[in-house]
């Protein structure tokens, strides 16, 4: 496991009613801790979660070599781990609890308040190991990790099939389908009817940087858009050169709308 990825979505609880902080990406390796909680001058915090119901020092996330682990510092409080990518899977990490094992690869932490919303945060957790096919290796012998580990049931990976589908469907050689267009293509499934922008984008990064880890080009700020586009483009390339993403995956997408039985489509 080469370590795990927590995002913080803007505005995580409030302070006085109005929402507070800035989004927070924060990668971890092995052997690795964060913190999380309200926070002070003489606590402080790797991940600020500002909401008067949540402790000073809420807990904490350990890396090891093979999974991640949530400790509880809370009195009172129990928090959930969420699997958004399961059938409503979810672990309760009581009060006090040190070094709860998180086995999910996509996790949502969430922590009660005193409001009508709970404050929550997520982690990636890429790269899981897989015991060999053949069983071979024996005592002596490394374990063989999986270039691309692709969870075929997970969103992102239905991103990935939007991305490929114009190519797949030999309608576009170069065209890659932008944000806006993934979310309109998606939002007729049943998992990816709230999907947004902004999460489609942080699939695409997520895809792009842990699971297949592909280099960022460099270059200033004029150049964002391109490296966007390029990144897709990278993405889309690497999954059908290495076949992860094939033309019997596109059955995971929602129907087209306004498409029958063998119809194309044109893209917009």
């Amino acid at each position: 496991m080469s370590g795990i990825v927590i995002y913080v979505p803007q505005g995580s609880g409030d302070v006085d009613g109005e929402p507070c902080g800035d989004a927070v990406t924060l990668r971890l390796g092995p052997g690795e801790v964060a913190r999380f909680g309200r926070g002070s001058a003489t606590t402080p915090v790797e991940l600020r979660l500002a909401d008067a119901a949540i402790s000073r020092l809420a807990g904490e996330i350990r890396v090891t070599d093979d999974h991640w682990q949530l400790s509880n510092h809370s009195a009172t409080q129990s928090y959930l781990v969420e699997n958004p990518e399961g059938a409503g899977e979810y672990l309760r990490v009581p009060p006090r609890r040190a070094g709860a094992p998180i086995p999910f690869e996509f996790s949502r932490v969430v922590l009660p308040t005193r409001g009508n919303t709970t404050v929550a945060f997520q982690v990636f957790a890429p790269d899981h190991v897989y015991l060999d096919p053949d069983g071979t290796g024996g005592q002596w012998g490394s374990r063989t990790v999986t270039a691309y580990s692709l969870d075929e049931t997970a969103t992102y990976f239905l991103v990935l099939v939007a991305l490929c589908e114009p190519r797949l469907r030999d309608e576009s050689p170069v065209a890659v389908p932008t944000t806006p267009q993934i979310v309109e293509r998606l939002s007729g499934h049943a998992a990816c009817g709230q999907l947004t922008a902004r999460a489609v984008s942080s699939h695409i990064d997520y895809l792009a940087e842990e699971k297949m880890r592909i280099s960022a080009p460099v270059g200033g700020e004029a150049r964002r858009e391109g490296r966007r586009n390029g990144k897709r483009e990278a993405i889309v390339g690497l999954a059908l050169r290495f076949g992860l993403v094939r033309e019997e995956h596109l059955a995971l997408l929602p129907p087209r709308a306004g498409t029958g039985t063998g119809e194309r489509e044109t893209v917009r």
